[in-house]
């Protein structure tokens, strides 16, 4: 079955670095678009980053120039490095399959003033 696991979130102080990671087993992980997005509390799911099979990548107004979304085929996995973190950036942290109804569990993200 398709599975989505993340990873790397924490506490981390304003101005500080986090990489999250999403391990994916149960497809064929180097022919899917994948995303990152968010949910902070109260408020809606948004969408953070998309990087596509042939390693082509857009971003949220929010986050262009302070996070990168990478992939490694061989390990079928999905990278955000965060960078120059914020404290609006709290939030859950989610990666999916883009165009499909398969998301992990999320890993949660704070950032302190």
């Amino acid at each position: 079955q398709v599975q989505l696991v993340e990873s790397g979130g924490g506490l981390v102080q304003a101005g500080g670095s986090l990489r999250l990671s999403c391990a994916a087993s149960g497809i064929t992980f180097s022919t899917k678009v994948m995303d990152w997005y968010r949910q902070a509390p109260g408020k809606q799911r948004e969408f953070v980053a998309r990087i596509s099979n042939t390693g082509s990548t857009n971003y949220a107004d929010s986050v262009t120039g302070r996070f990168t979304i990478s992939r490694d085929n061989a390990k079928n996995t999905v990278y955000l490095q965060m960078t120059s973190l914020k404290p609006e950036d709290t939030a859950v942290y989610y990666c999916k399959i883009s165009l499909s109804y398969y998301w992990g569990q999320g890993t949660q993200v704070t950032v302190s003033s």
